[in-house]
């Protein structure tokens, strides 16, 4: 079983301070601050544009897998996944993510590329991670 590894520091209050978040593989090692979470917020990642790379990238491997075990291979798939953020509770919530995936599929009709695109969507481990907020697909083959 592999575990997955990634660091955060911080310095300062919540508002005014900035924090580095680092991958174990090395390749990303960046600041973060709450700003970036907001339009004023520039130049720094947070928390939920790793989530949606992270939901991005699973996703898209897993429809690409699900679509070899259909007898598919596909030319080329895009997918952006849009992590909301709101006020809510004691703080924030992340009630919804919106995948947009468009794909070329040689062969494939549409009904079944719909199929393998919902089972790819339910059984992503980050969909499965992440199943505590309503996560939506817009799917489309080109």
């Amino acid at each position: 079983m592999a575990i997955r590894k990634a660091t955060a520091a911080w310095q300062g209050s919540v508002m005014e301070g900035k924090g580095e978040l680092a991958l174990e593989s090395g390749v990303f090692k960046g600041p973060y601050d709450f700003r970036a979470r907001s339009t004023d917020g520039t130049g720094m990642t947070n928390p939920e544009e790793l989530i949606a790379a992270a939901h991005a990238g699973c996703f898209t491997m897993a429809f690409s897998a699900a679509l070899g075990k259909n007898g598919f291979t596909p030319s080329q798939i895009n997918t952006e996944a849009r992590v909301h953020l709101q006020p809510g509770g004691a703080g924030f919530v992340i009630p919804r993510i919106d995948l947009v995936m468009s794909a070329s599929v040689p062969g494939i009709d549409a009904a079944k590329f719909q199929e393998v695109a919902a089972f790819a969507k339910e059984n992503c481990p980050v969909s499965k991670a992440l199943a505590g907020c309503e996560i939506t697909l817009d799917a489309r083959l080109v």
